[in-house]
């Protein structure tokens, strides 16, 4: 049997693959095992397709609404299910493509197959059972056998699937997950959507903008309710005012099928209930680590309601297995993954890093509008003790979001009133997705506002509101 490897990942997603690449950066004889597609998730059928499909729905937008800038447009506005779907898949590939580049690029071996830690030290990988998620992307070529493989150190990074609510359970065809959302063979028109969190909405925003009638249900109070309440509120209302229906505080209780599509019973807080009808369903309540069968019993590595128990160098309770990315819980974003996969083989290395402070992740949705946010709420900061001085300044008070013809929107900025110190900021509007890694730095930094107030933003520029939510937390605000 050959030289143990000293990192072997379980999972090619975001987290393993940039794990892996950080690791042979540093030295290390590195592998990864996957059983369906590299670039996991997020590359194949999560982050990037989906936004390939919002960028269409964007753009068929902005055609429907030419007039408003001075254009003309000849004919009816449509456009091609078909087309839009293909391009997504086609964007999809070319980064998973990519993705076995830079592995190949960095002398990192992959194996293919299904794996399971058979002991510490020691992997065995079996066949894939599962079906290619892309045909028109095959196994790529010179990878490694199923077999047994050693290692020094194991790293997991399975990923997440859809949650699955009983009496809910998808069946492909009228309820579907985030996988048959973004490749439908043709488009609803009329679609429920259930949960509320950044996969409902970006769906409910993507097939409402495309034509469908949309109603989106969420059991909480509120929509987005990871969200600032404030920032949650002023979507919710450009959400209804684009046509889609909200129902909060109501849980489906029950779906029926017919040839016709769904009918499902909801209850409200009160437990009354009714019946809405739908040629679909999106099922979009949440995500659930892949955890299973991968031997993780027999050699005693903890879990804790479905995670793996890491601490902030991703180590599990045994000595050389780690666990990074979804598997390792929330928040379950990629950037997250990618982050910690870095963190995690640099402390095998020997190496010093800092341990992952969740507040510093941000969070972006990429609905219309988009929402952005990072580290506390104004409702978890009053929690948390702090004496707060607030900031908020309107898009509608911003030179470049009236040019753009996008003046609906809104920047929070939360300080702590004794120090100066940022302890959150909370966006909705255009292109805040983008703008929110200014006071991610801002936070790193460990700025204050006195910093945020003296640095010089550019005009006009959309980011000078972020600017003018600072200034009005300190009473300086200039433009409102």
């Amino acid at each position: 049997m050959s030289e143990p490897y000293d990192v072997l990942i379980i999972g090619g997603g975001p987290g393993g693959y940039v794990a892996a690449i950080r690791a042979a950066q540093l030295g290390l004889k590195t592998a990864v095992v996957e059983r369906e597609h590299l670039g996991g998730i997020c590359l194949n059928w999560g982050c990037i397709p989906t936004k390939a499909l919002l960028r269409s729905a964007e753009i068929y937008h902005y055609a429907q609404h030419a007039r408003d800038f001075g254009l003309v447009i000849e004919g009816k506005v449509g456009f091609d299910p078909a087309a839009v779907v293909k391009r997504s898949r086609n964007v999809s590939g070319q980064l998973n493509s990519g993705v076995g580049f830079l592995l190949k690029k960095n002398k990192v071996d992959v194996i293919w197959g299904e794996a399971k830690i058979s002991k510490v030290g020691e992997v065995t990988v079996a066949a894939s059972q599962k079906q290619p998620m892309q045909p028109q992307h095959p196994t790529p070529k010179g990878i490694l056998p199923p077999g047994t493989y050693r290692a020094k150190n194991i790293v997991i990074a399975t990923g997440a699937r859809p949650r699955v609510l009983p009496g809910l359970e998808p069946d492909g065809k009228l309820i579907w997950t985030y996988f048959e959302a973004m490749v439908p063979p043709a488009f609803p028109k009329s679609l429920i959507v259930l949960g509320s969190g950044a996969i409902g909405v970006e769906f409910a925003s993507f097939y409402n903008t495309l034509g469908s009638e949309v109603t989106l249900i969420e059991v909480l109070p509120r929509i987005l309710p990871v969200e600032d309440a404030e920032i949650a509120a002023h979507a919710h209302k450009r959400f209804e005012k684009q046509g889609i229906r909200i129902l909060t505080s109501t849980k489906a209780v029950k779906v029926e099928k017919s040839a016709d599509g769904v009918a499902v019973t909801v209850a409200d807080e009160k437990g009354a209930t009714r019946t809405l009808s739908a040629e679909r369903m999106i099922s979009a309540v949440g995500v659930q680590g892949n955890i299973e069968n991968l031997g993780l019993e027999q050699i005693g590595v903890k879990t804790d309601r479905g995670i793996i128990a890491v601490d902030g160098m991703g180590r599990t309770n045994i000595a050389g297995i780690y666990a990074i990315g979804d598997v390792a819980g929330p928040p379950m974003l990629a950037h997250k993954a990618e982050h910690e996969g870095v963190i995690c083989v640099e402390a095998i290395k020997g190496l010093h890093p800092h341990a992952m402070d969740k507040l510093m992740i941000p969070g972006c949705t990429y609905c219309n509008p988009q929402i952005a946010s990072v580290g506390l709420t104004e409702e978890k900061a009053k929690a948390a003790g702090f004496t707060l001085k607030v900031g908020r300044f309107p898009f509608i008070g911003n030179g470049k979001a009236i040019a753009l013809g996008e003046p609906d929107g809104l920047v929070k900025t939360i300080f702590d009133a004794k120090t100066g110190k940022l302890l959150g900021a909370h966006m909705v509007g255009a292109e805040v997705t983008e703008l929110i890694q200014g006071f991610v730095v801002a936070m790193n930094c460990e700025t204050t506002e006195a910093e945020l107030i003296n640095s010089i933003f550019p005009h006009p520029t959309l980011s000078e509101t972020m600017h003018e939510s600072v200034l009005d937390a300190y009473g300086r605000v200039i433009h409102t």
